[in-house]
C-alpha cells in the first residue's frame, strides 16, 4: 500500500500557512504547518513528509534555504518548494543548488502553487517508482543479463546489492567463463555511479610496453607513435567504474604504479608532468588463486590487500546445474532472434545431457554450444543426438553415479518446472496448464524449490 502523501508548510505568517493549507487540502492526504525551522525540524523528524513548502525568511538563526539543505541531508527523497517575498535570481539559484524542486515569489497565486505542487507530487511519485523498480530488478537478479535462481548465485546477488551503493574496491574471482564482467557491470548499474562510464580493460591482452599508456594515458610525443594526447582508462572511467580484468597478469612494475594510484588517488600520463586525480571505482577480476600468487611472490601482497576489500566468488556452472535449463532457454531465445531462425526447443534427453555435462568453459561454453545448435539444427526440436559428442560422453559418465530415488525425482521435477516457466515467460497460469497441475500446486512447488 502506498504511503499517504503529506505536505509540511513552513512560514512565519499564520495567514499564509492557513491559506496554503486550505488551498492544497484537496491535493494532499494530510497537511501540517510550522512557523520556524526548529518547529519544522521537530515535525519533519517525527513523521514522513514527501513535500515541504518553505519561506526563505524565517525567525531565528536558520532560514528556509538552510532548512532545505537539512531536509535533503536527513531524507534525500523529499521534494521541496521555496517561496519568498524577496525573489532574486541569486536566491533562486541557491535554492535549486540546495535541492529545491521549484522557487515561487510572493504574493502566492493559489492556482499557480496548486499546479506546481501537483507537478512536485508527480515528480516524487516517479522517483519512488524508479527506486522501487530498481530494487525489484536487483532482488530478482535481472540486472546486466544475469540469469539464474540457485542458492549460490543468490548469495552473489546479495553481495552485489550490499556493495553496489558504496565506493568499496571489489575483487571478483571465478573460473573463466563464469560471468565475472557481468557481475562487475551489475555492481556498476545498481550503484550511485550508474550514470557514469563503465570501462573494462583486459590486462592479460596488453603487452607490457603499452600497459602504462593504456591505464594512465600519454602525452603527445611521449614515445614513438604517440601522435596526440590520449587519456587512459583511469581518466575514461572518471566518476564511473573501472574494471581491471585479469588483474593477476599485470607485471611487477605496473603493480607498483597501480598501488600508488590506489593509495594516493593520483597519477600522471606517460610523458606528462600534470598530476591528475582518479575518481573511478575500482573492480578487479581474475580466474587465478591470488593468495597462492602472493605466497609465490609473483603478486604484491600490499596490492592484493588493496584490491581485496570486498571479495566476491562466482560459482562455476557445475555448481549451478539447476540453472542450466534457464540459461539454455535464455540463450536459445537470444540466438533465435539474433540469427532470425524459427522457434526451437530442447527435448528432455537433450536438456538432461546439458544438465549433467561438466562445462569446463562454464557459461561461455554453454552460450557457444547453444548458438551453434541454433545455427546448425534445421528442425524445431534439438535432440541429444544434435549435441557435441564430448558433452554426451561426459554427461553419461556424470549421470551414472547412483543417487537416492527421492533426490532424482525432486531434481527432475524442479528442472521440469524451471523449463516450463522459462518456456512460458513465467506466466503461471500457462505454466500450470502445460504441466497439468493447478496454479496453487505450482505456487507451492515454486516456493519449495525457490523458483522466482
Amino acid at each position: 500500500m502506498e504511503d499517504p502523501f503529506q505536505i509540511l508548510i513552513v512560514d512565519d505568517e499564520p495567514n499564509i500557512r492557513s491559506g496554503l493549507a486550505k488551498g492544497l487540502q484537496k491535493i494532499a492526504d494530510r497537511i501540517e504547518t510550522a512557523g520556524s525551522v526548529n518547529e519544522a525540524l521537530d515535525k519533519f523528524d517525527a513523521d514522513l513528509y514527501q513535500l515541504v513548502i518553505v519561506d526563505v525568511r524565517l525567525p531565528g538563526d536558520r532560514d528556509g534555504l538552510e532548512f532545505v539543505s537539512l531536509v535533503q541531508e536527513r531524507r534525500p527523497g523529499t521534494t521541496a518548494i521555496v517561496i519568498t517575498a524577496h525573489g532574486t535570481v541569486e536566491t533562486a539559484v541557491e535554492a535549486m543548488r540546495r535541492g529545491a524542486f521549484d522557487f515561487i515569489t510572493k504574493p502566492v497565486d493559489l492556482t499557480l502553487i496548486r499546479q506546481q505542487v501537483s507537478k512536485a507530487i508527480e515528480h516524487h511519485r516517479l522517483q519512488t517508482e524508479n527506486r522501487l523498480l530498481k530494487d525489484q530488478l536487483a532482488k530478482a537478479g535481472e540486472v546486466s543479463r544475469i540469469v539464474g535462481s540457485c542458492r549460490a548465485l543468490q548469495e552473489v546477488l546479495g553481495q552485489i546489492r550490499q556493495v553496489a551503493d558504496t565506493d568499496a574496491t571489489v575483487l571478483i574471482q571465478g573460473e573463466s567463463g563464469t560471468g565475472k564482467e557481468l557481475i562487475a557491470r551489475a555492481i556498476h548499474d545498481l550503484g550511485n555511479r550508474s550514470s557514469g562510464p563503465f570501462v573494462a580493460v583486459n590486462l592479460g591482452a596488453l603487452p607490457e610496453t603499452l600497459l602504462e599508456s593504456e591505464l594512465f594515458g600519454h602525452e603527445e610525443g611521449a614515445f614513438t607513435g604517440a601522435m596526440r594526447q590520449k587519456p587512459g582508462c583511469f581518466e575514461q572511467a572518471m566518476r564511473g567504474t573501472l574494471l581491471l580484468d585479469e588483474i593477476t597478469e599485470i607485471p611487477a612494475k605496473s603493480q607498483v604504479d597501480l598501488l600508488r594510484v590506489l593509495e594516493t588517488g593520483q597519477f600522471t600520463r606517460v610523458g606528462g608532468e600534470e598530476i591528475l586525480h582518479s575518481d573511478a571505482r575500482i573492480i578487479s577480476a581474475t580466474n587465478r588463486d591470488m593468495p597462492t600468487l602472493v605466497q609465490e611472490g609473483t603478486f604484491r601482497e600490499d596490492l592484493f590487500y588493496r584490491l581485496n576489500i570486498v571479495p566476491i566468488e562466482v560459482p562455476p556452472l557445475r555448481q549451478r546445474r539447476e540453472d542450466i535449463p534457464l540459461l539454455a532457454d535464455h540463450f536459445l531465445s537470444h540466438f533465435i532472434n539474433r540469427h532470425r531462425r524459427g522457434d526451437k526447443t530442447f527435448d528432455e534427453e537433450a536438456m538432461q545431457t546439458l544438465i549433467h555435462a561438466s562445462w569446463p568453459g562454464n557459461i561461455r561454453q554453454l552460450r557457444n554450444v547453444v548458438e551453434r545448435l541454433v545455427v546448425t539444427v534445421s528442425g524445431d526440436t534439438i535432440t541429444a543426438a544434435d549435441l557435441p559428442s564430448e558433452l554426451i560422453a561426459v554427461a553419461s559418465t556424470n549421470s551414472s553415479q547412483i543417487r537416492p530415488l527421492s533426490e532424482v525425482t525432486e531434481d527432475a521435477e524442479k528442472i521440469a518446472i524451471q523449463s516450463a516457466l522459462a518456456a512460458h515467460d513465467f506466466h503461471r497460469e500457462q505454466t500450470a496448464s502445460a504441466l497439468g497441475i493447478s496454479v496453487r500446486t505450482l505456487h507451492y512447488k515454486m516456493n519449495r524449490y525457490s523458483l522466482h
